[in-house]
């Protein structure tokens, strides 16, 4: 992963919008997995869910309540590496949190070949976020083979240029992630929130 410092100023909803939108018509994206690769899918809030819902107006059709698996958990232990205890009391063994859903061929619902039917508002906050992460206060980014951001920016500071998105906006996203999934909003805080990521019917 690399780190960087600064970033440009730009109309991000726009920039993610052009980017993402030529990068689902070339295909594969971040908005597909393998057939049966689902279970890793990171979940989906109540608040995102319901942000979601009010857009589209849907009730569940979008969303699949997925088992806290030890492949799901795995993978936030990936994403939050030093907060591994949080992970386990947040998603515990047989629980549950909503996913987006998915086709047979694994394409997310809101995906189309012109891309995310969602506007950027109104996305998930890891959509929003990826293909950058945050990692003990410093913004990170994740290398997809298929991101078309990854491919044309070929540097972080290529990336931010070509999504239109700075620094402190990355960094604010990842902290109302944060909160939205039940975590405390920086790494090694008390709890302030109750945890919204897991599954209410």
């Amino acid at each position: 992963m690399d780190v960087y410092e600064e970033a440009p100023a730009g109309d991000t909803a726009r920039g993610q919008a052009s980017i993402c939108a030529r990068c689902a018509g070339l295909g594969p994206t971040c908005c597909e997995m393998s057939p049966g690769q689902e279970e890793a899918c990171f979940p989906v809030s109540d608040l995102e869910r319901q942000r979601i819902s009010d857009h589209v107006a849907l009730t569940r059709g979008g969303f699949v309540e997925e088992t806290n698996s030890r492949a799901f958990v795995a993978n936030l232990h990936r994403l939050f590496p030093r907060e591994r205890r949080v992970v386990d009391a947040l998603f515990p063994p047989k629980g549950t949190h909503l996913r987006l859903s998915t086709d047979a061929r694994g394409r997310c619902q809101f995906l189309t070949g012109a891309g995310c039917v969602l506007p950027n508002e109104v996305r998930p906050y890891y959509c929003r976020v990826f293909p950058f992460w945050v990692v003990s206060g410093r913004l990170t980014v994740f290398a997809p083979g298929g991101c078309l951001a990854c491919r044309e920016g070929r540097s972080v500071a290529g990336m931010l240029a070509s999504l239109q998105v700075r620094a402190e906006f990355l960094l604010d996203l990842h902290c109302r992630l944060r909160l939205a999934w039940g975590f405390p909003p920086e790494e090694g805080m008390a709890f302030v929130t109750p945890a919204l990521a897991r599954f209410h019917p």
